[in-house]
């Protein structure tokens, strides 16, 4: 893309405003005129830059001084036609297969019950009130515990 560029001085004074104090503030908004003046005639700001000036000082002499301009861009009437936004393909959808008509076969469940020398705990049974054959009928975990352990003594004296 190509553009075409404008060049202005910044300016040197500030301007006066309604709400507006300091001499930072009227140069601010001098500032702030002049690029949105540009800016609706289509001139992007691009930069400020400080450039050296040489001026003739008398018959033979010169001076350096700086000046300060803004830079300004747009692009080309011709190129923006050029340029113009692709167009992209919506993307595809994969099909998936059909489903089997067949009905599926339960999995086996493990069983769950209980065999003889195992103790059975209720699932919301913190205190194993519920154990089944526990001969001291625990009311606390630690109880249970102590509980199990002669439920396995016995089992052991009994083979």
């Amino acid at each position: 893309m190509t553009y075409e560029y404008k060049v202005v001085p910044a300016p040197t004074r500030g301007q006066k405003a309604k709400g507006i104090k300091g001499p930072e503030g009227r140069f601010a908004n001098a500032l702030e005129i002049e690029m949105n003046r540009l800016g609706a005639e289509g001139w992007e700001y691009l930069r400020a830059d400080t450039l050296p000036h040489e001026e003739r000082s008398g018959l033979t002499g010169s001076n350096t001084s700086y000046r300060s301009v803004l830079v300004f861009r747009r692009a080309k009437a011709g190129d923006v036609a050029a340029f113009q936004p692709e167009t992209l393909e919506a993307p595809k959808v994969a099909e998936l297969p059909a489903p089997d008509d067949s009905p599926a076969e339960p999995e086996p469940q493990a069983e769950t019950a209980a065999t003889e020398d195992t103790l059975v705990l209720a699932e919301n049974d913190k205190t194993g009130a519920s154990a089944e054959k526990d001969p001291d009928e625990a009311d606390s975990v630690d109880d249970v515990n102590v509980a199990l352990k002669k439920r396995v003594e016995t089992l052991e004296q009994s083979k």
